[in-house]
């Protein structure tokens, strides 16, 4: 009995360095210096004045507190895992040893969560993220195939704490759907989120083929950052794009607006189109893809290492083949395989229901 329980103790004197460096890369000593400031903020009189203001900083006080309290329960599991291995060892009873496999199994699951965390430290990797979602060639198997990918991010959203919030919804003329936009919104979103953006391959018999043939579907998923209207000065002239207005369609039930309140912006430069459909009026769509579309031009300016808004070309990738980041099959084995790190698993109920940590992970960790 005590093999196993010494096996523990040696595993968590191990991983003892890498959890005290951890405190290093969160900086949390920085991020207490940072408490205190933000607590002398908000007893500052007239902290309230500005509402939008003190939200924000009510938002970050609450995210600071959650992650050194985080930390500080890492440290007293730690603690609590050992105390385990010394209490069986005294007392020679091996009672506590299935707790002690799923406490360290939880404490080490958790370091690495946070390890990955220290990763984020993009520009942007804080940010909400905007997630759009198009179907490729193939009609209604293409279709299908998208509103697949749909759900599996909103799952993955829903594991995750996150929230989300549909912009626009457009069905598929028959099954799924032609086009999404949704804005997942949580610490991070956009950090965890930014390597699945591309084009996803399915392999899979299909449903709707009378004669059972195997069927290669895309489509294309996008990520960009919401990025506050005031954090970039970027301005998009009424004379840069074109405004068409539609009738709402789609998710949504009695919560999407059926009057012509649905607005798409075109733009005129790069031919970069959004839409929102899910605000109450026509004026709170217009405002919302115009944060959308200032979003995509500085996130796509960054990427490309431009000088200028204006040097962006609207080259828009084929949704085909040879552009895949990661493919899906179901037949005739079932197997998912992002193809710029190689991650694989063979589990693809699991994944089609959200669980993606591996390759995000994976992802993180090559970047």
């Amino acid at each position: 009995m005590n093999i196993e329980f010494d096996a523990y103790k040696q595993k968590l004197n191990d991983c003892r360095p890498a959890l005290d460096g951890l405190a290093d890369s969160l900086n949390l000593e920085g991020m207490r210096n940072e408490l205190e400031r933000l607590h002398a903020m908000q007893e500052a009189p007239g902290f309230w004045d500005d509402p939008e203001k003190s939200q924000k900083i009510v938002v970050k006080t609450r995210q600071t507190e959650s992650k050194i309290e985080h930390y500080e329960k890492m440290l007293s599991n730690w603690d609590d895992l050992m105390t385990i291995c010394e209490m069986a060892e005294e007392e020679d009873d091996d009672s506590m040893l299935e707790e002690l496999k799923t406490g360290f199994a939880a404490l080490t699951e958790d370091m690495e969560t946070c390890r990955l965390e220290t990763l984020l430290t993009g520009h942007y990797d804080k940010n909400n993220a905007m997630m759009s979602f198009q179907a490729g060639a193939g009609g209604t198997e293409a279709q299908d195939w998208c509103q697949m990918l749909y759900r599996m991010y909103t799952r993955w959203a829903e594991r995750h704490g996150f929230t989300y919030k549909i912009m626009d919804y457009q069905e598929g003329d028959e099954a799924g759907l032609k086009s999404a936009s949704i804005m997942i919104e949580g610490e991070n979103a956009y950090g965890f989120l930014k390597g699945e953006n591309g084009v996803h391959r399915l392999v899979r018999v299909s449903p709707f083929d009378a004669n059972a043939r195997r069927q290669t579907s895309f489509a294309a998923v996008e990520v960009i950052p919401d990025i506050e209207n005031d954090s970039q000065d970027v301005e998009i002239r009424p004379e840069d794009y074109e405004m068409q207005v539609y009738r709402s369609s789609g998710a949504g039930g009695q919560h999407i607006n059926k009057t012509s309140s649905a607005v798409r912006l075109i733009h005129k430069a790069t031919g970069i189109v959004v839409s929102c459909q899910t605000e109450r009026s026509q004026f709170q769509n217009k405002e919302t893809c115009l944060r959308m579309l200032r979003s995509k031009l500085v996130e796509i300016k960054e990427r490309e290492h431009l000088d200028k808004i204006e040097d962006i070309k609207g080259v828009q990738k084929e949704i085909a083949w040879g552009s895949q980041i990661r493919s899906y099959v179901f037949m005739p084995y079932t197997m998912v395989k992002d193809h710029r790190t190689n991650y694989e698993t063979g589990n693809i109920t699991a994944v089609m229901d959200g669980d993606l940590d591996g390759f995000i992970n994976e992802y993180l960790k090559k970047k």
